[in-house]
């Protein structure tokens, strides 16, 4: 139940504190007094949209904060599932809002989206706004209100599971088939490129080898004849000339005889006789590069040919390396093979679309036969309550009709209606203001037994009733207070007597014309006066005082 509503800086209302007891709770006032404001302010704190406009003039930020103290299964569930730890089914929940239109929420302190206040919400307060007998000619509502008498939330919560996997998949399905259309298009010559690349036996790096190679044997005869001359210089090939290793000999055998004599000249036979052996090395090394180096026309070709063919791939495919081909290769690659496992996926996905049709046809089947068998009960509760409202004629019955399948599974529903008892037709359509009111709220006393709902709200359900008609109304109304708490906003003095609390909301307006809405609790005279308000208008008269006293008796 709702322990307890603070608000501050919201429209109208400066500052508001109030405990609400169990029971039904009377709201009445004025036209124009701010019931609406009220209201309004409970919503926000629910979950609903925000907007700047809310924001009083007292500041830049308006705050609306509510109480509640739970005992129920479902609300715990509902908390625990958002992440939020349960407070021993105390709840508290704040909204703040400033200018800017942004707002803020709380669950006991800690911060949460507004989507999560909003689903945690709709397990504590239902809320009948004024312009709710609209409700009676949406479709979607009357099948909720079957399946709320049928229990069929768990039915409803598969049907719902199977229809979006259904559609999950559906359209995994259908984005399948463009892109292997797509595919299929381009195959051909994603292929052909494929092969290109594929036959060329690419490796990372060979261009550089190659380059180095073509180089090498297109100057094969300068590399050999310079070779040659370099070897003949250090190893003549004629016998006119000595080898230079030989005179190196001779040198550093000289210098030894006269290092006999000369300080220093056998340390410079040594070094002579280090640079002939070095020397020597040098010209080992010179004839084996020498007898590497080979002219031979058919390589060169060939690497000739295998470079020309890698520069025409990389102009072709627009690379600048080899490397660059190989990435192509291999995506090109995964453009032809992915086509087979989309396929592969994608009659999968057939076969499991086809599963869940007809799991979602079994479920669907499954919730058909529960409204079958409930909406004839359904209705007799319905017309029966409708009756007790002073429409002793009236009939209501509920006619299920088959439907496209959807997330509520394969059924329509049509609400027929007649006050005279004749002729049934749709509700929407043969109803009055004040017969809408009346099945409305029948409607909404099932709803509260079987949704086992904490709080309602009851804005001007009586719209369009007066006399013994709101007399019987408010007894209703009443009654459902014995198991829930009920909050009724009422223009009605029948309905207003049947409360177990009573409230008044008034406006003030200041000298400066600044306008504030309050609200206060009404006892005793207090309470007498605001029924003779009701039942007799601006002036209040002896007899209407009379008559509230007697009401509240």
């Amino acid at each position: 139940m709702l322990k307890s509503l603070q608000v501050k800086n919201f429209v109208l209302i400066d500052s508001l504190e109030i405990n609400f007891p169990a029971g039904l709770s009377i709201i009445t006032g004025q036209t124009g007094a701010g019931k609406s404001i009220l209201l309004g302010a409970v919503s926000l704190v629910l979950g609903s949209k925000a907007d700047a406009s809310m924001v009083g003039e007292s500041g830049d930020t308006c705050v609306v904060e509510a109480e509640f103290e739970m005992d129920d299964d479902s609300v715990r569930a509902a908390v625990e599932e958002e992440g939020l730890e349960w407070d021993g089914g105390n709840l508290v929940v704040r909204r703040v809002l400033n200018r800017s239109g942004r707002s803020r929420s709380f669950i006991n302190d800690e911060p949460v989206q507004v989507g999560v206040l909003s689903r945690i919400s709709s397990h504590l307060i239902d809320i009948h706004s004024q312009h709710q007998t609209l409700l009676l000619s949406n479709k979607a509502y009357q099948l909720s209100m079957l399946d709320h008498y049928a229990g069929n939330a768990a039915l409803l919560e598969n049907c719902r599971e199977c229809f979006t996997r259904l559609n999950s998949r559906e359209r995994e399905l259908s984005d399948l088939k463009t892109r292997i259309d797509a595919i299929a298009q381009q195959s051909e010559y994603n292929e052909a490129r494929f092969r290109q690349l594929d036959q060329a036996k690419l490796v990372e790096g060979e261009l550089e080898e190659l380059e180095a190679e073509q180089k090498r044997l297109a100057n094969a005869e300068e590399i050999r004849q310079n070779l040659f001359e370099a070897e003949d210089i250090l190893s003549p090939q004629d016998d006119e000339r000595r080898p230079l290793d030989s005179m190196l000999k001779d040198v550093a055998r000289f210098l030894e005889r006269a290092g006999k004599y000369v300080e220093g000249a056998s340390q410079i036979a040594s070094r002579v006789e280090s640079s002939r052996l070095e020397l020597d090395d040098v010209l080992s090394e010179i004839q084996t590069i020498s007898s590497t180096v080979d002219v031979a026309p058919d390589r060169l070709e060939k690497v000739e040919s295998r470079m020309s063919l890698l520069y025409e791939l990389m102009r072709k495919f627009g690379c600048s390396d080899v490397r660059s081909l190989i990435a192509e290769r291999d995506r090109l690659a995964g453009l032809v093979t992915g086509s087979e496992a989309l396929e592969e996926r994608y009659h999968d996905l057939e076969k499991l679309i086809a599963e869940d049709r007809a799991e979602l046809d079994k479920v669907a089947g499954k919730l058909h036969e529960s409204r079958s068998r409930s909406m004839v009960p359904f209705s007799a509760a319905i017309q029966d309550s409708v009756r007790s409202l002073e429409m002793e004629q009236a009939v209501f019955q509920v006619v299920l009709s088959e439907a496209e399948v959807s997330a509520s599974g394969k059924d329509g529903i049509t609400f027929l209606f007649s006050a005279s008892g004749r002729n049934p037709v749709d509700v929407s359509k043969c109803a009055s203001g004040g017969e809408m009111s009346r099945i409305m709220l029948c409607l909404k006393a099932m709803m509260a037994r079987y949704t086992k709902m904490p709080t309602m709200v009851f804005d001007e359900i009586d719209t369009g009733v007066s006399g013994s008609v709101a007399d019987k109304m408010g007894s209703m109304i009443c009654s459902m207070g014995a198991d829930m708490q009920v909050f009724a906003i009422t223009h009605l003095p029948q309905v207003a007597a049947k409360g177990d609390a009573h409230y008044l909301v008034s406006k003030t307006v200041a000298q400066d014309g600044k306008a504030t809405t309050a609200i206060s609790q009404l006892s005793g005279d207090d309470r007498v006066m605001e029924l003779a308000r009701m039942l007799s208008g601006s002036v209040i008269t002896p007899e209407a005082i009379a008559n509230a006293k007697s009401l509240i008796s």
